[in-house]
């Protein structure tokens, strides 16, 4: 007995939309075997139903007799969905958030107000944060860093083992010259990760943050301070008496910028 493939009276579930997607049902009857069954539902539902292109197929058992298969029977749906076209080789994709990140300040940009008790006037610490005793306890701030991601479609003949080896070079690198319109040291490079496609071309995604440099910066008297994004500055201090209320203070002294990332050259990213 050949195997039979009948569509079921109630069988099409359609949504539209979107996210259009089509279900069409089956019983499949004479065979014991999965794989024949199967290959006997591709055979008989389309390849397309209404615009939408066939994403799959399942079989499931709902009687089988392996001596008798002529007397099994199956139940098989076939699903269909928007095609989606892959990304070409040489194009790109990219996406981006500003989410920001918390970076902990020791110093205000300038003291709103401050109140002391009757009688007494309250020192003035010149922008000094959650001053206690002999520290100066600061506070976590939101700052803005820019996360940006971008994933591009190589060659498989530009992505050698050279090509991967630099990338894992300017990993963890700023940039040391203008990079996607952003200047020099605000462009922190985090890695990138691929995997080859059909050994025809590589899909490489690249991710990034980016912190604005800044300039001109002031700390209580301390002024002119310049500092590229992913620099990191911080300040000293020293007691100092406060001549309004003749109490003993912390006064910032000296404020350092460092650097903590190397710099790297971006156009051996090759994007």
């Amino acid at each position: 007995m050949a195997v039979s493939v009948e569509e079921k009276v109630d069988s099409r579930e359609v949504t539209t939309g979107d996210n259009a997607s089509a279900v069409l049902r089956y019983v499949i009857r004479g065979t014991a075997d999965d794989g024949e069954a199967k290959s006997a539902l591709a055979d008989a539902a389309p390849e397309s139903y209404d615009d939408l292109v066939r994403k799959g197929r399942e079989v499931s058992p709902v009687f089988v007799d392996i001596s008798n298969p002529a007397g099994s029977v199956w139940d098989g749906v076939a699903r269909y969905g928007r095609e989606r076209e892959e990304p070409e080789t040489g194009q790109s994709r990219f996406s981006f958030d500003t989410g920001g990140g918390t970076q902990h300040i020791t110093q205000s940009l300038r003291t709103v107000a401050a109140h002391g008790a009757p009688g007494i006037a309250p020192p003035n610490f010149h922008g000094a944060i959650g001053v206690t005793g002999q520290s100066i306890e600061g506070v976590d701030i939101h700052v803005p860093v820019y996360n940006f991601v971008e994933t591009h479609y190589l060659p498989a003949a530009y992505v050698t083992g050279g090509y991967k080896v630099t990338l894992f070079h300017l990993t963890g690198k700023v940039n040391d010259a203008s990079f996607r319109g952003l200047s020099s040291g605000e462009v922190l490079f985090l890695g990138a990760s691929g995997s080859a496609r059909s050994g025809e071309d590589w899909e490489i995604t690249f991710r990034f943050a980016a912190s604005p440099n800044r300039r001109d910066i002031s700390v209580g008297s301390i002024t002119g301070i310049d500092k590229s994004g992913w620099d990191y500055m911080w300040v000293t201090y020293e007691d100092a008496e406060d001549e309004d209320s003749g109490r003993l203070v912390k006064r910032p002294v000296a404020v350092y910028v460092e650097q903590v990332y190397e710099y790297g050259d971006f156009s051996g990213l090759g994007i």
